[in-house]
């Protein structure tokens, strides 16, 4: 039997360590303290069997776009059960009093990443937003449809950037829904750290945003660059990696891209977790140019308390349904329930009244933020439509003008 209980930050050391033999890591000093100052700004749960620490867990404090809303949700990250404790209910003893800690804070979602897709489902988690690697052959011009913005673009020092970027990217989480905040260390030990985490052989970012001098931004990008190959610099074409761009047109996105696929000695762009709807795609007149060479599932998404994250969400169109919603983690949540919504609000109470719609909490997570049609699932099997047009009727009010989106990994 295990004791859940907060981590003190004197144990911080060893909650590393138990991450690092669970995933495999061994990060070099600098990225152990980038660690270490990230946890202490996290809330921490571990699983203690005697003095041992066999589980941990923590949580950012995040605040989530969703459709017409800001909504408090923790960010779970961190996640880990000792080799020697698996299979014991270590995981589902954390993950429930998670549950229990993040409703009793009044947070009606929560989110994370997953390392392994098939763990979370099972804790009530559906994976609520999709990402893209897109790829640019930019050995030669960037072929493209629309007419790139002719404002001036101009580069930014890092230790500048967070002062024009980060209030940019801040108003622009309303635009997309499942977008996290970022505090200013978030920025600075994730995005514009000297060293990126993953690849040592990367640069320095390097920050260009399009505007015209004295007035606000209209867009940026934040890249990195590195030599891939044999035969040197001179002879290699090297690689542009897109962390992020956000712009306010798809004009600006144009001059953004073009930029990026005309940086010298370079001959490919990636641009790891892009939305589905990226309008690059749409303005690329050469899709052997531009392709998708990946698509994922992103942000995992938890209802906590129903009835609070679906009136506290706008809503595209009006609809009146009954909802029976199965949650096994969270008997409280489960139910019937009455949907009233439509562009003026919501109401959702408890109902007597015979289902529309028959459906798991994790399945009513992943079509929250508009991200999946609820007809999908029906025709997967996975939601029962008792009432013809109810799930059509869902994804109406459902439905967002762009796809939900983040490509914060946490």
């Amino acid at each position: 039997m295990v004791d859940i209980r907060e981590v003190p930050e004197a144990d911080i050391d060893r909650a590393l360590e138990l991450a690092y033999l669970v995933f495999h890591d061994r990060p070099e000093p600098e990225g152990r303290e980038r660690h270490h100052a990230l946890l202490r700004h996290c809330a921490r749960l571990g699983a203690y069997d005697g003095d041992a620490l066999v589980g941990f867990l923590a949580a950012h404090d995040f605040r989530l776009s969703v459709p017409g809303a800001d909504l408090p949700c923790p960010g779970l990250t961190f996640v880990s059960v000792a080799p020697t404790h698996r299979r014991r209910g270590v995981l589902t003893a954390l993950m429930d009093e998670q549950l229990r800690r993040t409703g009793a804070a009044g947070s009606p979602i929560a989110a994370l990443w997953a390392s392994e897709s098939a763990i979370y489902g099972r804790f009530g988690y559906g994976s609520a937003t999709q990402g893209a690697t897109i790829e640019i052959d930019s050995t030669r011009p960037l072929a493209l449809r629309i007419a790139p913005d002719p404002r001036p673009l101009r580069l930014l020092a890092p230790e500048d950037a967070l002062g024009v970027i980060g209030p940019y990217h801040e108003a622009a989480r309303a635009g997309r829904a499942g977008r996290p905040t970022r505090d200013a260390e978030r920025w600075n030990e994730s995005w514009l750290c000297e060293q990126d985490e993953e690849d040592e052989e990367l640069g320095p970012p390097r920050i260009i945003v399009l505007g015209d001098p004295g007035e606000p931004i209209a867009g940026y990008v934040l890249y990195r660059t590195k030599h891939e190959g044999d035969g040197g610099p001179a002879r290699s074409p090297g690689l542009v990696r897109v962390d992020e761009l956000e712009a306010d047109t798809p004009a600006v996105a144009a001059a953004l891209w073009d930029c990026l696929a005309g940086l010298d000695l370079t001959g490919r762009v990636s641009a790891w977790g892009r939305p589905l709807d990226d309008p690059l795609l749409r303005f690329a007149a050469d899709r052997d140019q531009v392709r998708v060479t990946e698509q994922f599932p992103a942000l995992w998404l938890r209802l906590v308390d129903v009835p609070a994250a679906l009136t506290r969400r706008s809503w595209a169109a009006p609809v009146e349904l009954v909802l029976e919603v199965a949650d096994v983690r969270l008997p409280a949540n489960a139910g019937r329930y009455r949907l009233k919504a439509g562009r003026g609000g919501a109401t959702c109470e408890r109902a007597e009244a015979p289902a529309d719609l028959e459906l798991d909490v994790r399945d009513l997570a992943a079509c929250y933020l508009g991200g999946t049609r609820v007809a999908e699932l029906v025709a997967a099997g996975l939601v029962a439509e008792r009432t013809p047009g109810a799930a059509a009727a869902l994804d109406a009010a459902l439905h967002t003008p762009l796809l939900p989106h983040t490509a914060d990994e946490f």
